[in-house]
C-alpha cells in the first residue's frame, strides 16, 4: 500500500488554520501561530515539519533566544505554536527539548501615565482619533477590543460597554465615560451614512463570527454588524442596538 509522504500532503498552513478555527482561538492567536510555523519551516530550509522533531524545534527556539534575542514571552509563543502544530495537526508528541536556551525574563515595573500626561497626549489628538483613544482610556479596553467593539455592546443610557471575547476569551462589563457619550453618538450617525453609501455601491459586507453567516445570510450587510474603523471612521455595529441613531 502506498503511503503519502509528508511532501505529498498539501496546504499544511491551511490545515493549521482550520484546526485553530475549529477550536475558536482568536484571530491574533491564529496569525501568530501561522507566523511562527512558517518561520520554523523557512529556518530549516523549507523541510516539512513531519520530517523534523525535537532537535529541529530546539534549534529554532534556541536561535530565537540566542541570536534574535527575543523576549521570553515571544519564545514561549513560538513554542506553543509548534506544540499545537505537532500535537493537533500532525498528531505527534514532542519529547523533551534538552539543552534549549531560554530567553531571559526581564523584570520591569509597568509604566503608568499620570493624568496630566494623559491629558497632554489626548490634547494632541482630534476627531476620530481623539474619540477612539478617549474611549480606550476611559473604559480600560485594549486596542484590539476597541477596534472590535460593536454598537450592540454599547449601552448609552446605562453608560456601560460589554467587551466581547477579551483576554482569555472572556466577556466583561466596563463603564462608558460621560465625556464620550455625545461625540460617540455623533460619530455613529456619520458611520451609518457611510455604511448606506457602501450598500448603494454594492458593498457594506462584513465577516461574521462563527456560523452566523450561514444562519443569517443577509446579516453581513446589515447596519448593525459593520466594522467601521477605516480612514475617517471608527466603531463596529450590530443589530438590535440600544442606541437609536437617526
Amino acid at each position: 500500500m502506498h503511503r503519502s509522504s509528508p511532501r505529498e500532503q498539501p496546504r499544511l498552513l491551511d490545515r493549521l488554520r482550520e484546526s485553530l478555527r475549529v477550536r475558536h482561538l482568536s484571530l491574533r492567536t491564529e496569525k501568530a501561530y501561522i507566523h511562527w510555523v512558517r518561520r520554523y519551516i523557512l529556518f530549516h530550509g523549507k523541510r516539512h515539519p513531519q520530517e523534523m522533531g525535537e532537535a529541529e524545534v530546539n534549534a529554532f527556539l534556541t536561535h530565537l533566544a540566542a541570536e534574535k534575542q527575543v523576549s521570553a514571552s515571544t519564545q514561549i509563543q513560538a513554542l506553543c505554536a509548534l506544540l499545537f502544530l505537532y500535537r493537533t495537526v500532525l498528531e505527534r508528541e514532542l519529547g523533551e527539548l534538552d539543552g534549549l536556551v531560554r530567553a531571559r525574563r526581564r523584570k520591569r515595573l509597568p509604566v503608568v501615565l499620570t493624568r496630566d500626561e494623559v491629558r497632554g497626549l489626548l490634547g494632541r489628538l482630534e476627531g476620530v482619533e481623539h474619540l477612539f483613544f478617549s474611549l480606550l482610556y476611559g473604559t480600560g479596553m485594549r486596542l484590539s477590543e476597541g477596534l472590535r467593539l460593536r454598537v450592540k455592546d454599547i449601552d448609552l443610557p446605562s453608560r456601560q460597554i460589554t467587551v466581547r471575547e477579551g483576554k482569555g476569551g472572556k466577556d466583561r462589563m466596563t463603564v462608558l465615560p460621560d465625556s464620550v457619550k455625545t461625540p460617540l453618538l455623533t460619530h455613529l450617525r456619520e458611520v451609518r451614512q457611510l455604511h448606506q453609501r457602501d450598500l448603494d455601491a454594492g458593498g457594506g459586507r462584513v465577516q461574521l463570527p462563527y456560523a452566523l453567516a450561514r444562519k443569517y445570510p443577509r446579516a453581513e450587510m446589515e447596519w448593525g454588524w459593520q466594522y467601521g474603523y477605516r480612514p475617517g471612521t471608527w466603531v463596529t455595529l450590530r443589530p438590535r442596538t440600544w442606541v437609536t441613531v437617526s
